[in-house]
């Protein structure tokens, strides 16, 4: 009988042989099953070496075979035809411009935090009300943790480019928040409208802009007010 068949070597090294005819001394000595697919094929034994048959292997693992002369062809799921080749990715998978789900969901918490933070130091000093660092520390630490949360969630440029944006805006906040605490504990007269045109609180305010408008946009849009 002629069949075609593959020979099967250590850890399944497959090679197609084409139209090989086996003597009568040639038995059965077992079945070829295909990790990750279900059915199995006759191996068999000739001179020490194993033999499947190519066509029972194609169908066991779902590929196709093609002809070319002497060349046979054994093409697996998903793998592209002879003579293609794979669709180039598109524009939106190789220069992605936006921010991530999870990136932004956490940036525009930080941001939230922030706001918060500045307004409670604004109204103390406005209403002079006394400020102490255990004040001051939780609105530090929320928003550090937030901060720790948007860092775990970059994953894209813009998310990469836009993170240390986000860390400055934090870092200038709790200079200002320093800067008003020290006054404090050395007893200087703080005026309520001392922060009105305080050029560390403008940076803060053009920045906490400048990234709500890139949050709006899901886009990375560096104009330099963060630094």
């Amino acid at each position: 009988m002629r069949e075609q068949f593959v020979r099967v070597g250590f850890i399944l090294a497959l090679f197609a042989l084409p139209k090989l005819a086996l003597p009568q001394s040639a038995q059965q000595n077992g079945t070829l099953i295909v990790k990750g697919h279900s059915g199995h094929t006759p191996v068999l034994q000739f001179n020490g070496a194993s033999y499947v048959d190519i066509e029972a292997l194609a169908r066991l693992v779902n590929g196709s075979l093609s002809f070319q002369g002497n060349q046979i062809t054994l093409t697996l799921p998903g793998a592209p035809a002879a003579g293609t080749s794979a669709t180039p990715p598109s524009p939106s998978e190789t220069a992605n411009t936006g921010f991530s789900k999870d990136f932004l969901k956490a940036g525009i918490e930080e941001m939230s935090l922030i706001r918060e933070w500045r307004s409670a130091v604004l109204n103390a000093v406005k209403n002079g009300y006394p400020l102490t660092d255990a004040f001051v520390a939780n609105y530090r630490n929320q928003a550090a943790t937030s901060l720790r949360l948007v860092s775990v969630a970059v994953s894209t440029d813009a998310d990469r480019n836009a993170f240390p944006l986000l860390n400055n805006e934090f870092d200038k906040m709790q200079k200002l928040s320093n800067k008003i605490l020290a006054a404090r504990k050395d007893m200087n007269y703080i005026s309520p409208d001392a922060l009105q045109n305080d050029p560390l609180d403008q940076q803060i305010l053009v920045c906490a802009r400048s990234l709500a408008a890139m949050a709006a946009a899901n886009q990375f849009q560096d104009d330099g007010s963060c630094y």
